[in-house]
Order: C-alpha cells, then structure tokens, then sequence
C-alpha cells in the first residue's frame, strides 16, 4: 500500500470529467440610468487628464472587449461604463485621484483569473494592467523586475535565455499581480517558499496619486501589507523578485480513468523534479501504476507551464473555494474522492462541466522560508498549511448559488473529515486567492487582522481602494 505522501502525490487533481455545456451569461449588476451617466462622465474626465501613454475604451470597441475579458465569465462585468489602459505609474495616480474624488467603483485587473464574482471586474471603470508589460534581469543583483500586467507565462519566457526563474504560477494564464499580492504557492515552493517571501520590492501608486518603491527598509509596515494583503492600499505597477538558476527539469504527467463510462471519476497526476533527472528510484512506486495515458519528459520549465491544461474550461462559469490541511491520509484521499463523485453526479445536471479537487502536498517546512511576522498571509508560520482547490465550472448563470453553495458545503465537510483525524485545521488560515467571495477576513488574516485594518487607514484614509472589488479591510 502507498504511504499518505504518495498517495497524495498520485492523486494530484482528482478530477471529475462531464460532458461540456457552454453557457455565457452576464455577471453585471443593475445599474440606475443616473449612475452610468456619472459613470460614463468620469471616464471622459480621466481621457482628458491622462497622458498619450494611456488611453480609454468605450463598448463596442475591440480593445475594450478585451480589457474586461477575464477566465472565467461569471467574473467579467459587460456593463462596465469604459476600460482604461494606464501606460505610466504617473497615470494610474491621475486616475486614482479622479475615481476618489467621484467616488467612481473601480476595478484592477492583472491577468483576470479570479473566480470569485467582482474581484477585478465592475459596471464603473475598468482598469486593464496590460501596458505594464516588460520583464528586466538584474545578474547583479540576481533580481527580476516584473511588470503587474504580465502572466507567468510571459516571465517565464523571459527569464529562460538567462538560466534563471523566480517563484511564480504553476499553470498557464495566471496573472502576476494578483498571484503575488495574494501569496503565491508554486512548483518551486517546498525550495524557496511563497512568491511573497521572495519579494525584494512593489512599485506602487498610493490612492493620493503618489508613486514609491515599497521595501523592507523603506516602508517596513507597507511591505508587510502588500505581501498576501492584496489591493487593498494601492495600486501596485511592478514588483522585484529574487530570482534563482533554472535548468530543464523532469515532468511526469500520467491520467487514471476507472472506467470509460461518463461520470466515473479520474486522476491526473503531475510528477515534478526540478533538475533534467530524477535520483533513481524515488517515483518507481507512481510509475508502477497502471494508467490511461502517459507523458514523461524532461522540458523547459516554460513548456511545464504552458502544458497545464489550465485554459481548457475558460469561457465557463467558475468559482474557487478551498481547505487548508496538515497531510493528506488515506481516509482524506478517499473523502475527496467521495466528494468528487458525490457532486459530480449532481452538479452535472445543472450545467456542471468541470468538477475539481486539485490535491497540493507541499513539504511541511514550506512556510520556514521566512519569519513569523515577514508577510500579511499566512498570519502564523507554526506548522504549514496545504491548500486544497475547490474547482467547479459550469455554464448557465442560474446555477450560480447552487454551484457556490455546493462548494461551501463541500469544504465544510472536507475540513470536518481533517478535524475527526486529528488534524487542527478548524480555524486554520485558508489561502485568499482560493477561498470563496463570502469567506471571513478572520480566516485570511488570523490576529493580522487589526495590523492590516491599520495600515489601511494610514495609507488610504479616504477609502479609495474600498471602491474596487476584492478582499476588503
């Protein structure tokens, strides 16, 4: 019998395939006539005001579509009154100032993959990252300075003729900013830790319209906030990582399929190994397993990426939720298996085409790569944490309350199968850029809690930032 470890690595997305249903519908909010005049009104002010490094779109208008366009359509907003595209820090600070001073709703979007409804969209102004562009090495330094308009993929791309990577995203299409901002878990993170506890510094624009560069040794407090504390003080344009050696590295992506009847459950499991070989021996046990389909390659770690079938429900409706855990036994294995199937079968009768348990084993040193009171997220470091993914994709909008109900319960009971095991994971920190729209701050940010509400009152007294979708403090 496999150990807990290896059957969690072997049950890497425990994955339930249905058949697909597209659906697009709208996710915008009713707006009054009046409202979308001001709104409407204060996009031609920020036209005016901004330099010719920037522009606004109106509907109807290519650039437009594209700037609201998000992974999931159940977080694009089509009612939106205008799209602006910042080209200089100096702009995004016009632009704050406009939108807080009519007090306009606003949204930030990096690379527009949040699941949960609002986050980066909105029916005011919709600010597109996407000029933010550019990935500059510093050998010297050994650092990265990212553009927040990027997704991974283009950094990745970027850094590869240097032989050298940062701690980023796992799956392709996944925008830097709101990974970082968030934490960031990656495949290089049992080696270095989150992306946050790599960070050296944020290029960012105060809601005063004011543009610093955030370190440890500039604003101390600040940099605390901005790692795992989100949108919530600012607008943040570019950040600095520490960057390490890259070499081709070693991937194992095998599928599992019970049965090839519809609604049987499968498993894809990705083994990876950060150097062209593995030591012998060490995934024999995986590799003995009889399985469906098979892909065994040492690569790029570009090519990892981009290989993550990640885009393949884009255009759905989605939502994210998760459970933090300890370890994966082999009663939780087949818990979330349970899950898998349970909703499975009754999510595909409305419109339900993707229903996910993605399983994450980290090391349980993950979280020493940094002090106890270095970042906003996790509040504590006493013990790692693991996040479960809750994933679910569907097609018609009228199904949306069941879908995130189904997810909330399935968390509930997921973490109630941990707890009868012995796991403290009750109260335990969830992961912001997996948990539901609804989930408590509480269970974010622990006894970090007050600190954030306090910084966010120093560093934005008018509440700007709280006009944008998001975790708000």
């Amino acid at each position: 019998m496999l150990s807990a470890l290896r059957m969690t690595q072997a049950l890497a997305a425990a994955t339930f395939f249905l058949s697909v249903i597209f659906g697009f519908a709208h996710a915008s909010p009713d707006v009054t006539l009046r409202a979308r005049d001001a709104y409407e009104t204060t996009c031609e002010q920020i036209k005016q005001a901004i330099s010719s490094a920037s522009d606004v779109y109106f509907p109807l208008e290519f650039q437009y579509g594209r700037d609201i366009a998000h992974w999931a359509v159940s977080s694009t907003n089509f009612g939106a009154a205008c799209s602006v595209e910042p080209g200089t820090a100096q702009d995004v600070g016009i632009i704050l100032q406009i939108l807080g001073n009519t007090t306009t709703p606003f949204a930030v979007k990096g690379g527009g993959h949040a699941s949960n409804p609002g986050w980066s969209s909105t029916p005011g102004v919709q600010i597109a990252m996407s000029r933010f562009g550019g990935v500059n090495y510093d050998p010297t330094a050994q650092t990265a300075e990212i553009g927040a308009g990027l997704i991974w993929d283009d950094v990745y791309a970027a850094l590869e003729p240097f032989a050298v990577n940062v701690v980023g995203g796992r799956v392709t299409g996944v925008g830097v900013a709101g990974f970082t901002l968030g934490g960031g878990y990656s495949w290089k993170t049992n080696q270095y830790g989150l992306t946050i506890d790599t960070a050296e510094a944020f290029e960012l624009v105060l809601p005063n319209g004011t543009v610093s560069t955030i370190t440890q040794s500039s604003y101390p407090d600040l940099f605390f906030g901005l790692k795992g504390g989100f949108n919530n003080f600012d607008i943040v344009t570019k950040f600095t990582l520490q960057t390490f050696p890259q070499t081709e590295v070693w991937v194992c992506r095998y599928y599992y399929h019970y049965n090839f009847l519809l609604g049987q459950p499968g498993v894809s499991q990705l083994l990876f190994y950060d150097y062209p070989t593995p030591p012998d021996g060490i995934f024999d046990d995986f590799l003995a397993i009889p399985h469906f389909t098979e892909d065994v390659s040492t690569r790029s770690f570009s090519s990892l990426v981009l290989s993550s079938p990640a885009n393949a429900t884009a255009g759905y409706r989605a939502i994210f939720h998760t459970v933090s855990l300890l370890q994966y036994s082999p009663s939780l294995i087949e818990a979330i298996l349970n899950e898998t199937t349970f909703w499975g079968e009754r999510l595909s009768f409305a419109s339900g085409t993707f229903i996910s348990y993605d399983v994450e084993p980290f090391l349980p040193s993950l979280f020493s790569h940094a002090s106890s009171s270095s970042a906003a997220y996790p509040p504590t470091r006493s013990q790692g944490l693991l996040p479960l993914n809750i994933y679910y994709a569907w097609g018609l909008e009228a199904a949306d309350d069941l879908m995130h109900a189904s997810a909330r319960q399935s968390a509930a009971q997921l973490t109630q199968v941990a707890v009868a095991e012995g796991q403290d994971v009750a109260d335990a920190p969830l992961y912001g850029n997996y948990a539901i729209f609804d989930t408590p701050l509480s269970r974010i940010y622990g006894d970090n809690l007050a600190t954030l509400q306090s910084l966010k009152a120093k560093y934005d007294p008018g509440n700007v930032m709280g006009l944008a979708g998001g975790w708000k403090l």
